[in-house]
């Protein structure tokens, strides 16, 4: 745990007490400081009250003897309209915080030689991996590596500081919007699509809390963008305007004269007088597919940035063992394989696996993004069938009425069921694919839980009397 400094003896509201206010929570006291938390689900007070943490309901407390507030990162600020704690701490002149941001202040707080340094990744897609590449590459090289934020871990809750820590934080743009004070010595934008668009009220709002991950930063930090997309291009430019950080575009689409770039699966290095080739990623059997050479390129350009050598860096690369619920192998059963990849919530992460998959049955659906998945209508011609699920299984079907068979399932087991039967009944090497395009809380608390669903509804394909006992 990290105890955060700055509020002994003051009170903290803490409002939301899942887990990343539980971990704060603990974090404060561990520093000294008195809370009031609060939480609009009953479960969730339970479980503080069962570890002693005060409860007051903060909808009838006055707000004026609080210090601060903090939220969980998925209580809204501004849009689609501010939660009623949001307006309550501001009618009252309270500073509203995300753990994050205690954490920020906590090391900007420390002794210079107790300070660590601090990887912050964000982008709307790819970030989950990258954050846990980076994570196995600085630990090959033997630093000690911390993984945490919107992955894992709390930030809170890791190990406490010391000079030699590296904090690898995996940051969404919900947190990135209560942060201000954060310095990444080594900060990775990986690319921006419309995602979030109701939380931030607009793309221009979603493109400003992703730009918040460079705030701060000055010279000797490295500032990692990737220029796969206009917009990408467009800040690149903008940072180098400022002349003050080290900046590396990175790229998996096109060469360039500097940075770091795959084509075909070779990484190379342009960041020196000629440019030299890593490695071949095509031979990392946990980074398959395009996308996951931009995450590779971003993971190799923010090691070097924090010390790495570019030998022990490019060996990690290669020994990286993929991460859950991204293009996960979960097994096969005669000649199906399934592929997890629950961590696609939106059309544009989904698009990366489609692509990898030359053809797939398709599990897809649950709480709808804008758009849709329109946007993969090009890849509509890899999809042998579609089984839906989830509300935005009505929709989805009208989508790719006349591009694909479609069957709507409802439930994750019913279409986890059917498309098995359908693929071994090719009678070809086939693949089962779970890359819902759409949030899980229609049916599951988070991706992961709809990820660990599917993996254990494969477990019960392949065992069958396991199945029977469970039912």
């Amino acid at each position: 745990m990290i105890p955060v400094t700055g509020f002994s003896g003051k009170t903290v509201a803490v409002f939301g007490l899942a887990r990343t206010g539980l971990t704060a929570a603990r974090a404060l006291v561990a520093g000294g400081a008195k809370l009031a938390v609060w939480d609009e689900n009953a479960d969730a007070r339970a479980r503080a009250a069962a570890e002693g943490l005060p409860l007051v309901d903060l909808s009838q407390a006055d707000f004026s003897r609080f210090a601060a507030l903090m939220v969980s990162p998925g209580v809204p600020l501004t849009h689609p309209e501010p939660h009623w704690v949001v307006n309550k701490a501001q009618a009252a002149g309270v500073e509203i915080l995300g753990d994050i941001e205690l954490f920020a202040r906590t090391v900007n707080a420390a002794e210079p030689w107790k300070r660590p340094k601090i990887a912050a990744i964000t982008g709307t897609n790819g970030k989950s991996t990258t954050t846990a590449l980076l994570g196995h590459i600085l630990n090959a090289a033997g630093k000690d590596a911390l993984i945490g934020g919107n992955i894992g871990a709390g930030v809170l809750g890791l190990e406490g500081m010391h000079g030699g820590a590296v904090y690898v934080l995996e940051l969404s743009s919900y947190q990135l919007d209560l942060t201000s004070s954060l310095r990444a010595d080594a900060a990775v934008l990986l690319n921006v699509s419309p995602d979030h668009l109701d939380r931030h009220g607009g793309m221009e709002g979603y493109l400003a809390a992703k730009r918040r991950v460079f705030l701060n930063q000055d010279k000797g930090d490295t500032a990692i963008v990737g220029v796969d997309d206009a917009i990408g291009q467009n800040l690149c430019t903008e940072l180098l305007a400022l002349n003050r950080r080290t900046i590396r575009p990175i790229s998996a689409g096109r060469a360039m004269g500097r940075g770091y770039y795959a084509l075909q699966g070779l990484l190379y290095d342009a960041t020196g007088e000629r440019t030299v080739e890593v490695c071949d990623l095509s031979r990392a059997p946990g980074l398959p597919g395009r996308h996951n050479w931009q995450n590779a390129a971003a993971a190799y350009a923010a090691a070097l940035a924090l010390g790495v050598s570019p030998g022990d860096a490019a060996d990690a690369l290669m020994s990286f063992p993929g991460l859950a619920h991204r293009m996960e192998d979960v097994g096969a059963i005669g000649r199906v394989r399934f592929v997890n990849d629950s961590k696609a919530t939106n059309a544009d992460a989904a698009r990366q696996a489609m692509c990898a998959i030359p053809k797939f049955y398709w599990i897809a659906g649950g709480r709808e993004k804008a758009g849709g998945i329109a946007p993969l209508a090009d890849l509509y011609d890899r999809v042998e069938k579609a089984y839906l699920i989830g509300e935005a299984a009505e929709d989805f079907a009208r989508t790719l009425q006349g591009a694909a068979p479609v069957e709507a399932c409802g439930t994750l087991e019913r279409a986890v069921e059917h498309a098995w039967r359908d693929a071994a009944a090719s009678g070809r090497d086939a693949v089962v694919l779970l890359s819902p395009a759409c949030a899980s809380f229609d049916q599951f608390p988070d991706f992961e839980v709809r990820g660990d669903a599917f993996r254990s509804l494969v477990q019960a394909l392949r065992d069958p009397p396991a199945r029977q006992a469970a039912g």
